[in-house]
């Protein structure tokens, strides 16, 4: 098996007709079914090549077609063999699907979808039900030259999903809240410029399905974490018929706009689920091959994912189809880069992780790939998944040890001033690979999967029952503080010590060394309830609020402010810290390799407790200290005004709860 010769795959627009082929190894027979207007459906048999693709080319069909795939051989799960010509399936290479897959029955294997042993099998068609593929031909590809670039050292990225970020905007028309279309409009686009972001990271904009265990409850996997087809932008967020230029249009004018467009991808595993899940994709093209199985029961899954399924990724025929979806969304979207969800199940294979692992090998190599930002979530469910700082070189990282050290600190549990400075330095004990270095880190403290910065300091417990599943979902462990009161409060005191809280904590991530990464709301106060597992909430428990209250709209100036400060100050990014002091925490930042901006040195001052503190001012004779910032003020001076200085103090009192920065300027050269 040669998965990756022969010509391209999927539906490809040819000179007098369409050319379809499909890979699978251990199929005995495929049928093309193209589909009218009516539903009316018309079979044609594919050859089989030696390549194992199996092909057929046909005049006269042209693009718009609607199409999908029978595939015949024996449904035998004891062996990993579930093929199922009663369900129409997916091409794995589809470039658009028509709309959303609903399931229904008729999409299962038997008849209570409960899985195999002595239960009936459902051999009802699922034709009827499935949304088809659609030919269409690919689009330009996107002109380097027009795309932003920032270091990923130099990014602050902005994680949002697409529809709950749009779909409360109040200056989009209504037709335009929630879609591809609404991402791309100027107002969107001007709140990113005036906070300072380089980056967006969206979550999943591929073809999505929801499982069954949620539509019984009336939800949707809002997240869309369960894709189906790697190459098809998602329908749901389009507001024309067309997805692909609604997307293509909007990732155009956000570059246009100066702001990168990351995409999160999620290729470990798919909405197939495990073996009581549906057949409308992989799992009837060829399941042993797509799929991971138990060795000693192939009628199972592994579940490295904790999803159902993992796939593997190791199968040169699953590389392939990861590739092009990679290549899709960099050569005819403009994707700048990807976020790989649960990327140690990427470099699985049958003696574990590896950084050499097929899939990034085959990344590395390709000119198109190894150059774009590469992020991985570096953890799976499976045994030994936690491998932070353990992915090849040119990949960076989300920092789940960052999030916890300072999430711990500033709560008052166990975070020590040295780990904390490993971390604020780049983490260099983790990432110590000098071709890899402060840029592998993705510093973040809140993502969408979690709580939001707002509920981090107002609420101690989880509160989930919104899920469906008696709060036994989420994470049990927030590092989180409701300072006395759990969730919503009028009381002043508490107030000020949770918008305190807040601020530390943003001044903590822009002020360290890395890449950064935002969730989307996060600036305006948004709240999620204390739901700290939003995945299935697409309401306004999880749409960005875009008319917060006064107390919460006041820190939107504030994070515009410090990331205009990380920007103006090149020592925050690429500085080299050492620690002075440890209550208050003190680290002297200075040059490391790198220009230092208008500084000879940063001081950047930590104080956790409740209580003023002093901390030392260096003293080697150089200038005076100025105060950049100091979040214990309502108000702190924009970057390049006049800032307030020392004079000629040793030491600065820092507010209670507070962080601030300090700069020691530079002596202009004659």
């Amino acid at each position: 098996m040669t998965a990756e010769a022969g010509a391209e795959l999927g539906a490809t627009l040819e000179d007098d007709g369409t050319g379809f082929r499909l890979w699978s190894e251990h199929a005995e027979g495929v049928e093309l079914c193209l589909f009218d207007a009516d539903g009316a459906e018309k079979h044609f048999t594919l050859d089989r090549g030696q390549d194992d693709v199996w092909s057929t080319h046909l005049p006269g069909v042209g693009e718009g077609q609607r199409y999908g795939y029978r595939v015949h051989g024996p449904f035998d799960p004891a062996r990993g063999k579930r093929f199922d010509p009663a369900k129409v399936v997916l091409d794995p290479y589809a470039r658009l699907v028509e709309g959303p897959i609903i399931l229904r029955e008729e999409h299962f294997a038997h008849r209570d979808g409960e899985g195999d042993a002595g239960r009936p099998r459902d051999d009802r068609d699922s034709a009827r039900v499935t949304p088809k593929c659609v030919v269409a031909r690919s689009l330009p590809a996107i002109d380097d030259a027009d795309r932003p670039s920032t270091a990923l050292a130099d990014s602050v990225i902005y994680e949002l999903h697409v529809k709950g970020f749009t779909q409360r905007h109040p200056e989009l028309p209504d037709e335009l809240r929630g879609t591809y279309a609404g991402l791309g409009h100027p107002a969107v686009i001007s709140h990113l410029q005036g906070l300072g972001v380089t980056a967006v990271e969206l979550l999943p904009v591929q073809q999505q399905l929801t499982g069954r265990f949620l539509l019984e409850r009336n939800l949707i996997d809002y997240w869309g974490y369960n894709t189906i087809a790697f190459l098809a932008p998602d329908p749901r967020f389009a507001a024309t018929a067309d997805p692909r230029a609604e997307l293509r249009e909007a990732i155009r004018s956000l570059h246009a706009g100066g702001i990168e467009v990351l995409l999160d991808v999620v290729y470990n595993h798919t909405g197939e689920g495990d073996e009581h899940g549906p057949t409308v994709a992989l799992r009837g093209i060829d399941n042993e091959a797509y799929y991971r199985l138990v060795p000693s029961n192939r009628a199972r899954y592994r579940n490295d994912a904790g999803t159902g399924n993992t796939v593997n990724s190791t199968h040169p025929a699953v590389v392939r189809l990861i590739l092009a979806s990679l290549r899709t969304f960099v050569q005819e979207y403009g994707a700048d880069g990807f976020r790989f969800d649960l990327a140690t199940a990427l470099g699985r294979g049958e003696r574990g992780f590896s950084p050499d692992a097929p899939l990034f090998a085959a990344i590395a190599g390709d000119p198109l790939l190894r150059d774009r930002k590469l992020i991985a979530e570096p953890w799976d469910l499976g045994v030994k998944g936690y491998r932070l700082g353990q992915f090849p070189a040119g990949w960076s990282e989300w920092n789940g040890r960052y999030r916890d050290t300072v999430r711990r600190f500033w709560a008052g549990s166990e975070a020590s001033v040295a780990d904390l400075a490993l971390r604020i330095a780049g983490s260099p004990d983790l990432f110590p690979d000098p071709g890899r270095g402060p840029a592998a880190s993705v510093n973040l403290i809140t993502s969408h999967d979690g709580f939001t910065l707002q509920d981090l300091v107002s609420y101690q417990q989880k509160h989930n029952l919104a899920n469906g599943e008696a709060n036994e979902d989420g994470e049990r462990t927030n590092d989180s503080v409701n300072f006395g009161i759990e969730g919503d409060t009028e009381d002043p005191p508490i107030l000020d010590l949770r918008d305190r809280q807040r601020r530390v904590l943003l001044a903590t991530l822009l002020g360290s060394r890395g890449a950064t990464m935002l969730l989307a709301g996060d600036e305006l106060g948004r709240t999620q309830g204390g739901n700290n597992n939003a995945y299935s909430q697409d309401n306004e428990v999880s749409w960005v609020d875009w008319a917060p209250a006064a107390r919460d709209a006041a820190l939107l100036p504030f994070v515009r402010r410090l990331i205009a400060q990380r920007r103006a100050h090149p020592l925050l990014r690429h500085g080299r810290p050492e620690v002075t002091s440890e209550e208050p925490m003190g680290l002297l930042i200075t040059a490391d390799e790198a220009d230092a901006g208008p500084d000879a040195a940063l001081l950047l001052g930590l104080n956790r407790a409740d209580a003023p503190l002093i901390l030392p001012l260096p003293n080697d004779g150089g200038a005076a200290w100025e105060v950049l910032l100091d979040t214990s003020e309502a108000e702190s001076p924009a970057p390049g005004t006049s800032n307030r200085s020392t004079g000629r103090a040793t030491s600065y009192e820092m507010g209670g709860r507070s962080v601030v920065y300090l700069s020691r300027p530079a002596i202009p050269a004659d």
